[in-house]
């Protein structure tokens, strides 16, 4: 199978949280990172903050923003980067985040990049069902993922809040 993005896909309805169900290992984030979120808002010039957050390995709370663009040829392509602003807007800091898979809701996620090299899992809900969880990793593999370091965060619904972070509103 061709790995494309989607060819639609509405910004406006993929804001919002989203509960890390699964993903490929990740040299910076750290592997037994449990609680693992992604906000996704809309910032004043049109591009997307993207706000992760997570218990590390230790239980400490961490947190990593960075800024996303649409490619409006191909409506499911982001380009994203965790680089400082004003950084974060040059190619070379930015990094392919293709939505392969979405329900019509809304409510399930499967997000690649186009190497193959990272892929997540991502549902509004701390759990998805069985069913669910097959669906969508078997779109990954016949898209050529391999999944056997495939990790699978603890999830209970718990958020890593501003005031975990220290952060003042």
């Amino acid at each position: 199978m061709e790995d494309r993005a989607l060819a639609s896909f509405d910004l406006q309805r993929y804001l919002g949280l989203w509960f890390e169900i699964g993903r490929l290992p990740l040299r910076w984030e750290d592997p037994d990172a449990s609680e693992v979120t992604a906000h996704y808002s809309l910032n004043d010039d049109g591009s997307v903050q993207v706000d992760n957050r997570c218990l590390d390995g230790e239980g400490a709370p961490s947190r990593a923003v960075g800024r996303a663009t649409v490619d409006d040829s191909a409506p499911g392509r982001l380009k994203v980067s965790f680089a400082p602003s004003p950084v974060n807007r040059l190619p070379l800091t930015q990094a392919g985040y293709w939505v392969l898979k979405l329900d019509e809701d809304y409510r399930y996620a499967l997000v690649g990049t186009p190497r193959r090299r990272h892929l997540w899992l991502l549902a509004r809900d701390s759990e998805v069902p069985n069913d669910v969880h097959r669906e969508y990793l078997a779109e990954a593999e016949a898209r050529g993922y391999e999944l056997t370091e495939w990790i699978t965060p603890v999830q209970t619904g718990t958020r890593v809040t501003d005031e975990d972070l220290g952060l003042h509103p």
